[in-house]
């Protein structure tokens, strides 16, 4: 991958770099805090003159809550629901992102030609239609659950909302073991529910950036090869991310940047993107281009959550980490951040500098696709 070819197509991200140099170099650690802190309401409220009664049914458009004498909504006019106890962990909606092309590949044989290998550098695609794509329909499924169970938003906590946005998505399951807070693999992600809440909200959205991440590069390898979405076609999306420590860097970038959007200042982690830096021997330059990618991948994965993590919901987890968290914020993680991003141009080149590498080493490790293919089945 010719990474200095790639510099020309770099700007700058103002808006993060002023915060984070904020942060940094021009506030005392302390004040910052106070200020943060400042701005957060309690983590509690008490309804008690709004409520003078026991709700047990809602309104499904307004979401209004009445007692059960009542059987319609003096706001709207339409029939109440009754208020049930959904047990979030207990939905699973196995989602699936389908693409329809005019070629159907089940064998990687016939997926892994030099033909197809062509095909990388010659033929379009469009990042920001494919994310978007993968945006609405997660969101017309959530919706979809949602007046499915008759859940009422307002009533969940502040992981059950999270983990029933991550549902939409992909699966997710609990782990029983392991020191890890939680991981992706093939299309799950495994948490660690005796883990804080906090620390829950925050690996599930680090996990879905995975996800996302393998599921934006199926669909443009889809739309460069006119194909249907395969698990063929996933098994070599998850390869190529995987088989290099430059594409796990890249990928563990963007997954530490988009987690890091939705955490509190001073207690950002890049543990395992710095686990695998200190692994390989590799130029600065070339560390700081592959953070650009990944910060790239990041903005548009940012944009399919803030879909549903709207400023409220940004509150609430920073008011989760107040209280869930007694250590101190530690700001020197900060200094990790890369505020430069890719034009179009730019990303471009780098997601086909990325296919076209994986897809030519994918051709001579067709024995791993195959055990990579009966995970993903």
């Amino acid at each position: 991958m010719d990474y200095k070819s790639l510099s020309k197509f770099t700007y700058a991200d103002i808006d993060k770099e002023v915060l984070i140099n904020s942060v940094l170099y021009n506030n005392d650690a302390n004040e910052l805090k106070m200020n943060m802190m400042a701005d957060y309401e309690p983590c509690f409220y008490s309804k008690a003159i709004e409520d003078t009664f026991i709700p047990s049914k809602f309104c499904p458009k307004c979401h209004k809550k009445y007692p059960s004498e009542e059987n319609f909504c003096l706001d709207c006019g339409v029939a109440l629901k009754d208020i049930k106890d959904v047990d979030i962990n207990q939905i699973q909606l196995n989602p699936k992102f389908r693409i329809k092309g005019n070629n159907h590949y089940d064998d990687f044989n016939e997926i892994l030609t030099f033909e197809n290998l062509e095909k990388i550098n010659i033929n379009s695609f469009d990042i920001n239609a494919i994310s978007e794509k993968i945006r609405r329909s997660a969101i017309r499924r959530l919706d979809r659950t949602i007046k499915k169970n008759d859940i009422l938003l307002d009533d969940l906590s502040v992981l059950e909302k999270i983990m029933l946005f991550c549902k939409s998505f992909v699966n997710v399951e609990y782990k029983s073991y392991g020191p890890e807070l939680g991981y992706y693999e093939f299309n799950k992600i495994y948490i660690d529910d005796r883990q804080l809440d906090v620390l829950q909200i925050t690996t599930l959205i680090h996990e879905l950036t995975h996800f996302l991440n393998k599921e934006i590069l199926s669909h443009t390898l889809c739309q460069i090869l006119d194909c249907d979405k395969t698990s063929q076609i996933e098994s070599i999306v998850t390869f190529i991310l995987s088989y290099s420590p430059l594409n796990q860097l890249v990928d563990e970038y963007a997954a530490h940047t988009v987690e890091g959007r939705f955490t509190l200042y001073g207690f950002q982690d890049y543990s395992s993107f710095l686990n695998i830096q200190n692994s390989i021997d590799i130029a600065d330059e070339e560390i700081e281009m592959l953070k650009t990618i990944g910060n790239t991948f990041a903005i548009a994965i940012k944009h399919i959550l803030e879909s549903f993590i709207n400023a409220d919901l940004l509150k609430d987890i920073k008011n989760q980490f107040k209280s869930d968290i007694m250590d101190q914020p530690d700001y020197k993680n900060l200094a990790l951040e890369n505020c430069t991003l890719l034009n179009k141009e730019g990303l471009t080149r780098a997601v086909r500098f990325i296919l076209y590498d994986g897809f030519a080493v994918a051709m001579d490790n067709i024995d791993t696709l195959e055990q990579y293919n009966i995970n993903l089945e």
